[in-house]
């Protein structure tokens, strides 16, 4: 009699897969869950506004190197990779909470540095630091941040509004943090083989600041309010623009057309893609932690957004029949397929 329980390996699935995986039969039991698994944030209504919250986890070893990240940038960035979930939401960050796992290589003057850029990024982004956990690590070095914040309700924006011909429109330009990683790491490679040789960074300061030390953009989320414009769907890009647009699609019941050409990436990007070898075409479409903003607006709305300034409308919606794809300057098709996190 064979008694061996099954054990379905995690790379069969990946973090998308993995996630449905574990929360497709998941019931709403309250009635205050306004939104649950499947956005940016979680939202929940307790009165006049929506409530958000959102959590991230960084792993040494698999989401930071601290090779080459300066323990202050760590700090800053895990903060503002939650902040910007709150802002995909269109919402606004208001608390965080921190929790950090620690080993016995590290030292009271360590954990003070990486609280320095928590500190600093709740300063610019006017968020509190209200509370958190600490604990001791077997493993190194582990961040559990969890931000809150809130919104109108009648502008809460979720990945699930947008509709055929509603335009695609994308912040800033995609890659660079990327191509910042691909940087740093073939710098540690060559530190390795010899630790008298100086990393050569000099030119890419934009790619390597994009890396260590991303924004979000509340920017535009402020520009919008002003505006008085609401996107039909949003979320952030962490996982690149491949991934992103095809959540809005399968949570829509949507297709969309992106144009390669209006992809923005910025010079920096190219320069050293070419000289690392590496498409910078693909650094955008699947290297993600450039953590801009995708969103969809009515067509309506075209002049409007574009005199905002830093927003670029890079395709359209479809209907879902007629799938996702890349089209190319000769007007080629090309399906787009999520990449998004495989390391286990």
């Amino acid at each position: 009699m064979n008694t061996k329980t099954k054990r379905t390996p995690l790379s069969s699935f990946g973090e998308f897969g993995l996630i449905e995986h574990l929360t497709e039969s998941l019931k709403i039991i309250n009635r205050s869950t306004h939104k649950a698994v499947g956005d940016d944030a979680a939202v929940m209504d307790y009165g006049a506004k929506y409530a958000v919250a959102s959590t991230d986890i960084l792993l040494e070893g698999i989401h930071f190197d601290l090779t080459y990240t300066p323990l202050k940038h760590l700090g800053y960035k895990a903060a503002t990779v939650n902040f910007s979930d709150i802002y995909a939401m269109n919402a606004q960050p208001a608390q965080l909470l921190v929790a950090i796992g620690i080993s016995s290589r590290f030292c009271v003057e360590d954990i003070e540095q990486i609280y320095e850029g928590i500190k600093l990024a709740c300063k610019t982004y006017n968020v509190d630091l209200v509370g958190g956990d600490t604990s001791t690590s077997l493993t190194g070095l582990t961040l559990s941040l969890t931000a809150l914040g809130e919104a109108d309700k009648e502008k809460i924006c979720c990945r699930n509004g947008a509709k055929p011909n509603d335009l695609i429109c994308l912040t800033g330009n995609l890659g660079a943090a990327y191509m910042g990683l691909q940087l740093l790491e073939r710098e540690k490679k060559v530190f390795e083989g010899n630790a008298d040789i100086q990393p050569q960074f000099d030119g890419y300061d934009y790619v390597l600041q994009r890396f260590l030390k991303p924004e979000a953009r509340r920017d535009i989320i402020d520009a919008m309010a002003d505006a008085d414009i609401v996107p039909t769907s949003m979320i952030d890009i962490s996982d690149g623009l491949s991934s992103e647009i095809m959540h809005i699609c399968k949570q829509s019941n949507t297709g969309a057309r992106i144009y390669l050409e209006r992809i923005p990436i910025a010079s920096q990007t190219f320069k050293i893609a070419e000289e690392m070898g590496i498409d910078a075409v693909t650094a955008a479409l699947n290297g993600g932690e450039d953590y801009e903003l995708l969103f969809t607006l009515p067509l309506a709305l075209r002049d409007r957004i574009k005199d905002l300034g830093g927003i670029d409308v890079i395709g359209h919606i479809t209907e879902a029949q007629t799938g996702s794809y890349l089209i190319t300057p000769d007007g080629s098709e090309i399906m787009l397929q999520a990449q998004g996190w495989q390391h286990v």
